[in-house]
């Protein structure tokens, strides 16, 4: 048997009842086997200061931590004017630092986008990429997930109800496990 992946989930919205969380969960239902998604909480992350890089509060600390321990990355993330929600750039931050120490450096990396807007948080989903080209992320380019109209996909339960879209997340995920083999650290 191959051996099980390891993927940490950032998710943008700290919305309660997020749409972003509903897609990651739907990603983590249609992923091959050989992965384990977990969503890795970063609402409780003290803002990023630099000076907090002699004695780093034990938030930043444990989720440094986390991220190193994981195999692989995806970022699931709405758009907030054009860009990625404060919380998730606060994560990047806080995971890129101190200098020379980035836990980023090296994973295999994915990002998805979803909106209730038509272009699915285009905006968001490259300005996050050209973040992880600078953090030396391996960041799958093919395929691309701009989710739109996403606030129509979920049933009252949460759980996605639209047969298309779990057909392309479970393309997705096929081939996001591919790009995890082929970019994995020894």
């Amino acid at each position: 048997m191959d051996k099980m992946r390891d993927v940490a989930v950032l998710v943008g919205s700290l919305s309660k009842d997020s749409i972003n969380r509903k897609v990651a969960n739907a990603l983590a239902e249609v992923a091959p086997a050989g992965l384990t998604l977990s969503i890795i909480e970063i609402g409780h992350l003290p803002i990023y200061d630099r000076d907090g890089d002699g004695n780093p509060p034990a938030p930043w600390t444990a989720f440094r931590e986390r991220i190193r321990a994981a195999d692989a990355v995806l970022f699931v993330t709405p758009e907030h004017n054009r860009s990625v929600p404060a919380a998730l750039k606060n994560a990047v931050d806080i995971g890129s630092r101190p200098y020379g120490k980035s836990v980023w450096s090296g994973k295999p990396g994915a990002v998805v986008s979803a909106s209730p807007g038509g272009i699915g948080g285009f905006g968001a989903n490259h300005h996050l990429r050209q973040s992880l080209v600078f953090l030396n992320v391996a960041t799958m380019a093919q395929p691309e997930a701009y989710i739109g109209g996403a606030d129509k996909l979920f049933d009252a339960n949460g759980k996605l109800a639209n047969d298309g879209t779990r057909i392309f997340l479970h393309g997705f995920m096929q081939a996001y496990d591919a790009w995890i083999t082929a970019n994995a650290k020894s």
